[in-house]
């Protein structure tokens, strides 16, 4: 696996919590998940050690439009004219006009919102390229391949970079702050896990040389990752699954799933990683997205 240009945003003053891709193209730089907007300082320092700066930069691959992922796009794009922006059809008009992808966001995080993310900028239509997935796509005199990759989110999309043969897959194969613990990141409220299975076979089927995770970096050998990742993925389903039989209220059973898995994390990997692992997947959100599908699906 040629090992890729990776950027720690630096989440929060912590390192290993979300990473930017970097892909030096014939043209300029193209990001892979620029972060949120409170991370701007960081990427741009992160550039700069890379002998580069943001003005280098051509084009914005979103592989869902969470605020990790793709909070300071309409930031660059007011700063970067001409700046493209590849991103799902399905999340496309909420970059566009993000009104109700920020309230959403903000039942979540409340009055931490701005603390968090920073601001959450429009990106200006023109400016926005949309995928469906199944394209095969010139970005910057670099060739890539999309696909499309729900599970964790219905506006999910993956980038195959044709010459390295890496896959920038975004949140579809996991969490990996640690190198040897995965975390599922199931956030409502879209977790579909019969969709996610068919996103990792489709990752399966362009047989990359490497996985890139925008939490954290890049991951192989792939069948190796994707094999744990499946059982990373099928456990906490189950133990969400068995909560909901449980006698208590919601937080009571959100409060036990995060306890449980806040000690697992912690013996199996250093304080400070436990705390990357837990910024990059707040594990009562975790709970939260399982028991919505699996109550979605009762429901018919």
């Amino acid at each position: 696996m040629t090992e890729p240009l990776v950027i720690d945003l630096h989440f929060r003053d912590q390192p290993r919590v979300i990473a930017t891709g970097v892909i030096r193209a014939p043209e300029g730089l193209v990001l892979v998940d620029p972060g949120p907007a409170s991370c701007l300082p960081a990427l741009e320092r992160g550039l700069r050690a890379l002998g580069h700066s943001l003005e280098d930069v051509r084009a914005l691959l979103l592989t869902h439009i969470h605020l990790d992922h793709a909070g300071a796009t309409g930031a660059l794009a007011a700063r970067l004219p001409g700046l493209r922006v590849y991103v799902h059809a399905r999340g496309a008009p909420h970059m566009v006009h993000p009104e109700k992808l920020l309230a959403s966001a903000t039942r979540l995080y409340g009055d931490a919102m701005d603390r968090l993310w920073g601001p959450f900028l429009p990106t200006p239509e023109g400016d926005v390229t949309v995928l469906n997935g199944g394209e095969r796509i010139d970005v910057a005199g670099r060739a890539l391949t999309v696909a499309y990759t729900p599970g964790h989110a219905v506006h999910h999309v993956s980038y195959l970079d044709e010459e390295t043969g890496l896959a920038y897959v975004g949140d579809t194969a996991g969490i990996r702050v640690s190198a040897g613990y995965l975390i599922a990141p199931t956030p409502p409220p879209d977790i579909d896990l019969e969709r996610w299975e068919e996103s990792l076979q489709a990752l399966e089927a362009w047989r990359p040389s490497g996985l890139f995770l925008t939490h954290f970096g890049a991951v192989s050998p792939v069948g190796d990752h994707l094999a744990r990742f499946r059982e990373a993925l099928a456990g906490a389903a189950a133990t969400v699954q068995a909560t909901l039989t449980l006698d208590g209220d919601d937080d009571e059973k959100m409060a036990a799933f995060a306890d449980r898995l806040r000690a697992d994390v912690s013996s199996a990997m250093p304080p400070e990683e436990a705390r990357a692992t837990e910024l990059a997947a707040p594990f009562g959100q975790l709970w939260q997205g399982l028991a919505r599908y699996y109550r979605k699906r009762a429901a018919g």
